[in-house]
């Protein structure tokens, strides 16, 4: 009944959960606001989802992808973009793919041939194709020509286009970048004239959708250097911790009616799970999604029973310790010196104390502007705190890190 081939949880990068928690806002956005309004052909811009590790960027992003799937989509797979790897040849790969789908591959057409082989070639060579030769437009300008082709095929078929582009912190060519995201862009605010009832013709945008995913340190990468046109083009949201209301509610299948499973005779069980599990569950992991979801994995394989237990949760999560500092460990040792002495220093004092000024004095400062911008990043950029007045951890994970409430158990 419960073993790790059953198993529910899934505290893994990329990846959908069995057992989901939040992020509602993220999934209405797509479900009421992108996928809509680009099949109808109004304009909405491209989205991109930040975080740090461990916040579920990537996972919410493929569940958005699997749903926009079944609704009949065509959809990239995930686009992970290796560090120093070349991001036109891997969209320019999976836009080929999406036009296979499409059916311009049996195109009469000279130009979508013609159109389709250069891209082959972007494909192959990428941005050094700019420099390296070959007849025909710019790699950027041959994969924005394919995506209009594709955009208008999919009209035609009613469908919604979804790419998704993972870890594009790593594309650190600004020409590359510039490239990639200036097709991207303008295929995004492309206009096509179609004919409408009476025999009128009206202009739409292309139903086409663009997810990128990635650290936060990519909105002043993509900001600084491409300026206010990636701002108008795509919308940024930075994911924080989720709240404790949320992860209770993924829970509640497990307390209302058990989790369906398979008993040891391939027949349908159920696992249930105390209130007091899921409580102890939903303070270990502090807000964080991966930390709820190896909480979770640990509590289920910590017994065979058909309910899982408060013993059971604290059991599972003294293995899992190591693990969990670790995942915390990496988002500190990713911050800048001066934004982790602030995070140390602000851990220090008492909630009430964490004021501007007072963790200024605790860094050594004689003025607060001196660390001005360093907590202004902190906040609107990596989402670690909020500016309040008193200042507040907005990662309750690495509060409880640096302070006695880091959840350990004897």
């Amino acid at each position: 009944m419960r073993s790790p081939v059953t198993n529910p949880f899934q505290p893994g990068s990329d990846v959908v959960p069995d057992v989901w928690a939040g992020r509602v806002e993220q999934l209405s956005d797509w479900r009421d606001a992108v996928r809509p309004r680009r099949r109808a052909g109004l304009y909405e811009t491209g989205r991109t989802i930040l975080g740090e590790p461990g916040t579920g960027k990537s996972s919410l992003v493929r569940k958005i992808a699997r749903d926009a799937a079944d609704a009949g989509d065509w959809v990239t797979p995930q686009l992970r973009i290796p560090s120093g790897a070349d991001p036109l040849k891997i969209v320019a790969s999976a836009v080929l793919r999406l036009a296979d789908k499409a059916g311009l591959r049996t195109s009469t057409r000279q130009r979508v041939m013609d159109l389709l082989s250069r891209v082959e070639q972007v494909a192959i060579s990428g941005f050094s194709l700019a420099m390296g030769g070959g007849e025909g437009p710019e790699p950027f300008t041959a994969l924005f020509d394919l995506l209009i082709e594709l955009g208008q095929a999919a009209i035609d078929q009613d469908a919604v286009i979804l790419i998704h582009i993972d870890e594009v912190q790593n594309i650190t060519d600004e020409a590359a970048l510039s490239q990639l995201l200036i097709a991207l862009g303008d295929a995004l605010s492309y206009e096509v004239e179609v004919s409408a009832p009476g025999g009128l013709y009206v202009t739409r945008f292309l139903p086409i959708a663009v997810y990128l995913t990635g650290l936060p340190d990519f909105e002043d990468m993509a900001g600084a250097r491409k300026g206010a046109t990636f701002a108008r083009r795509f919308r940024t949201t930075t994911l924080t911790a989720l709240d404790e209301d949320d992860l209770l509610e993924a829970l509640q299948p497990f307390i209302l009616e058990g989790w369906e499973t398979q008993d040891d005779e391939h027949g349908i069980a159920r696992v249930s799970m105390s209130q007091e599990a899921a409580k102890a569950i939903v303070a270990l992991c502090c807000g964080e999604p991966f930390l709820f979801q190896l909480a979770g994995q640990r509590a289920w394989n910590a017994a065979q029973t058909s309910v899982i237990s408060e013993d059971q949760v604290v059991t599972g999560w003294s293995g899992a310790e190591g693990e969990a500092s670790a995942h915390v460990e990496r988002i500190l040792n990713r911050l800048p010196t001066r934004e982790h002495e602030f995070i140390d220093a602000m851990a220090a004092l008492p909630p009430a104390d964490r004021k501007l000024t007072k963790i200024a004095e605790q860094m050594g400062m004689t003025a607060a502007t001196q660390v001005g911008p360093t907590s202004q990043r902190l906040d609107t950029v990596r989402g670690i705190i909020t500016r309040g007045k008193p200042y507040s951890f907005r990662n309750r994970a690495v509060e409880a890190y640096l302070t006695t409430d880091w959840p350990r158990v004897n």
